[in-house]
């Protein structure tokens, strides 16, 4: 176990050194395109050259190095998490698995081993979707599924995509030619702190995920009426923020009674024109809804949909539902999570599993591969928050199920 912990220490330190590289002096945000992004991002680069990796930044900005099977026309094996951030984010949400993965190659390597596959140790770019409000950037060019239409999106300050690749470097056009053909594909191994407390808890340090939630997000819009606040009769409103309002609850109630199935967040709440003395006339707000059940997750997008249309239609509200994003729930690969089983069964660490409801660079990955995951415990399950943490020895733990993970992949390879 102490080599584990003295390789733990490593990733740490590197963590750490990552964390430092912010676009704010208090707390951590790096969104992609950013110099703090760039800055990060040729650390990283940096760190894979000197492990021996052959390494380069591709178009959209992945950091990617690989190592290379001496066997011709071998099929290649991604591991790869992401290193941008939310806004005041933790230090562990992406950049754990990426500089994990880093460490498992230097193991190799280290180790003269050989290897029937190659290895590709990928540090997404756009994971997160803050910039431009469009997740998995970095992963949909790897996996040749990047929609070209996006290349006009602008981010707040009017700086459209296509300019953003630009100034790092990348050319849109070239877009394509980054992608790894899914013939080439053997499989997808992502290392990812919970994000929830189950392992806390439990005082677990690993666990086999076996499904991603699928997830619909939508931008809805309440529009009545603005006038002034002293003179128009409370019963003849069309108050825009009362009909957002009472969706807000309508959501929960519906929420917490679908427990087992799902979970629904409003995580924005835009009042137009805003004023302590004005009747809101226009307000927009988001949707977040995920289900690991496809079926459950398309019922209740509906049924949310219907009481949100009849409130507003109750209330003199006009609505636009407008949905921006959609993906599938995503079952992880058998073959893959059952030898993660057997690495976790030699590591003499309880067989958990359980079912992710934070999306993943594995969902889109899972169109062209199979995918696999390993959770690591974190500190009561805290995310997208600079409380986030981690514990020394469970990142130990974690490396060693990733090593005989590894090493259960190349006997069967062979």
């Amino acid at each position: 176990m102490s080599n584990y912990i003295h390789r733990a220490a490593q990733i740490f330190s590197r963590i750490n050194q990552l964390a430092a590289i912010s676009e704010q002096e208090a707390g951590i945000t790096r969104t992609f395109g950013t110099d703090a992004f760039l800055q990060g991002s040729t650390l990283v680069s940096q760190w894979m050259q000197k492990a021996g990796l052959e390494t380069r930044i591709d178009n959209i900005g992945n950091v990617r190095g690989i190592l290379k099977s001496k066997i011709e026309g071998a099929k290649t094996f991604v591991v790869a998490s992401h290193i941008d951030t939310v806004v005041n984010a933790g230090k562990f949400d992406g950049p754990l698995g990426v500089l994990m993965g880093l460490d498992l190659l230097e193991h190799l390597i280290a180790t003269e081993t050989n290897v029937p596959f190659n290895i590709e140790l990928i540090a997404f770019s756009d994971e997160e979707g803050v910039r431009y409000h469009t997740t998995y950037l970095g992963s949909k060019v790897v996996v040749g599924s990047f929609d070209e239409a996006l290349l006009s999106k602008t981010d707040k300050t009017g700086i459209s995509l296509n300019a953003a690749i630009e100034t790092m470097g990348g050319k849109s056009e070239l877009l394509p030619a980054d992608a790894i053909v899914a013939a080439d594909w053997l499989g997808y191994y992502e290392i990812h702190i919970e994000q929830g407390p189950v392992l806390y808890e439990n005082h677990i340090p690993v666990a086999i995920v076996t499904a991603i939630a699928g997830q619909k997000r939508v931008e809805i819009t309440f529009t009545g009426m603005a006038g002034h606040a002293g003179t128009v009769p409370m019963d003849m409103r069309n108050d825009a923020l009362v009909a957002a309002s009472q969706f807000v609850l309508e959501l929960e109630h519906f929420a917490i009674k679908n427990k087992e199935d799902l979970v629904a967040t409003i995580g924005k709440l835009d009042v137009v024109n805003s004023a302590s003395n004005v009747i809101p006339g226009k307000v927009i707000c988001s949707l977040d809804l995920r289900s690991a059940d496809e079926l459950k997750l398309g019922l209740a997008y509906h049924a949310i949909n219907q009481f949100c249309q009849a409130i507003a239609d109750k209330r003199g509200i006009e609505l636009n539902w407008n949905l921006i994003q959609e993906t599938k729930p995503v079952t992880c690969d058998v073959d893959l999570s059952q030898s993660l089983e057997k690495a976790i069964g030699a590591s003499n660490i309880k067989l958990v599993k359980l079912v992710s409801g934070a999306g993943h660079d594995a969902v889109p990955v899972s169109q062209v591969a199979p995918v696999s995951m390993l959770f690591v415990r974190c500190f009561k399950g805290i995310s997208h928050n600079p409380l986030e943490d981690a514990e020394l020895e469970d990142v130990a733990a974690a490396i060693e199920v990733s090593d005989k993970f590894i090493e259960e992949l190349i006997k069967s390879t062979k």
